[in-house]
């Protein structure tokens, strides 16, 4: 079966300073994949690239056999098929949570308010947040906002998720409410990407590891492999550092 997201070579630069190093990875429908590595070792910039928010340097990334070009014309119709959820939540503070959700599916699918609607409140009821549809953004916790974010995501029918850090700016008991909501993600099926420091929702939800550091892919495994015999000494050093 084809993968439905392939990079090819990507190699990815700022200022002359290498971030990402000739990284190869494909990613099958339904699979979730979970993406590891210390700080700075070029994780984020990854999935940036993958929806065209980062233009690349070198290689290629495809999605259903079509490269994913950030200067295309096409770029707004193909990165609608590539959901992404960011560590900052990024709502509109002037809309309400309800608006916040249906502006891009009204305005960038030309879908009519009304079944925007009807599928926002049932995906909010889904997530515990039909009740706070016409509260504002301050109005609610960083968790609740986040979740906000991932119900964003999602009705906009995406083919692929990426999740970049979610819980990093959550305080430790916001952390679950939102892992829950990906974990039942991936329970239905979704295809995912996820970067994460939370190395035991890493173990639980993915099918495969990706450990990256210093802009290329050291190892890649399954979970079970990678976290109880890692093959190599750099990521059996990552680990180290965690209690998981």
């Amino acid at each position: 079966m084809e993968p439905i997201l392939r990079v090819e070579h990507l190699h990815k630069e700022f200022d002359g300073y290498t971030v990402l190093d000739d990284v190869s990875l494909t990613v099958n429908a339904g699979e979730v994949v979970v993406i590891v590595g210390p700080s700075g070792c070029g994780k984020s910039t990854f999935l940036r690239c993958l929806n065209g928010l980062e233009k690349i340097e070198d290689g290629k990334v495809l999605l259903d056999g079509k490269v994913i070009n950030p200067v295309s014309e096409n770029i707004v119709k193909e990165r609608q098929k590539i959901g992404m959820v960011f560590q900052s939540y990024d709502l509109f503070p002037h809309k309400t949570i309800l608006q916040n959700i249906i502006l891009a599916p009204m305005k960038v699918q030309k879908r009519n308010k009304e079944e925007a609607v009807s599928e926002a409140i049932s995906l909010l009821d889904r997530v515990g947040l039909s009740n706070k549809k016409d509260q504002y953004p301050r109005q609610l916790s960083g968790g609740q906002k986040q979740r906000v974010a991932i119900v964003r995501a999602l009705i906009m029918h995406p083919e692929i998720l990426l999740f970049d850090e979610v819980t990093a700016a959550l305080d430790p008991e916001m952390v679950r409410e939102v892992l829950e909501v990906v974990l039942s993600l991936a329970k239905e099926g979704r295809t995912m990407m996820i970067v994460t420091h939370e190395m035991a929702f890493a173990r639980a939800v993915a099918d495969r590891v990706v450990f990256i550091d210093g802009g290329r892919i050291v190892e890649e495994n399954t979970p079970e492999e990678f976290f109880t015999d890692p093959v190599t000494e750099r990521a059996q050093r990552f680990l180290d550092s965690f209690k998981y």
